[in-house]
């Protein structure tokens, strides 16, 4: 089986909410929304902002339960836009987790969530080129 993946979905409790966060925060377009789902195109995959409810429903499942323990990650490509890629987020309605320092295994990096604490780290790391299409690969 092909290693891929082709969507991850969010549950958001406030679509308008998310957007805002999404669009302000990253500067990121939506390709598709409906009252119910916000797609953004990706590099290689799409991420969506699911109305909570609609999810569930969607899912057959009911009261769907905050997510394990698990980040999403956002490269970016010099250490000095961690924190302005943070404090963009911040003022779009994200809430701190942890302040931009140096992990002991190298680069830069902080985490932020998003309105429906769905963590971010916003990273830098001098192993992990980024291309102009915005993919970064493992490179250590």
């Amino acid at each position: 089986m092909q290693q891929q993946i082709s969507v991850i979905t969010l549950g958001v409790s406030d679509l308008e909410r998310s957007r805002r966060f999404y669009v302000e925060g990253f500067g990121w377009r939506p390709v598709f929304e409906s009252p119910e789902i916000i797609f953004y195109q990706m590099n290689g995959f799409v991420l969506g902002a699911f109305r909570k409810d609609a999810l569930e429903a969607d899912m057959n499942r009911s009261a769907l339960r905050t997510p394990g323990a698990f980040s999403l990650a956002h490269n970016v490509s010099n250490k000095e836009d961690v924190e302005l890629v943070m404090r963009r987020l911040l003022d779009a309605g994200g809430a701190l987790l942890r302040p931009a320092d140096a992990p002991p295994h190298g680069g830069f990096r902080g985490y932020v969530a998003d309105p429906d604490d769905h963590a971010w780290e916003i990273a830098w790391n001098p192993s992990w080129p980024i291309d102009a299409h915005g993919h970064v690969t493992f490179d250590i």
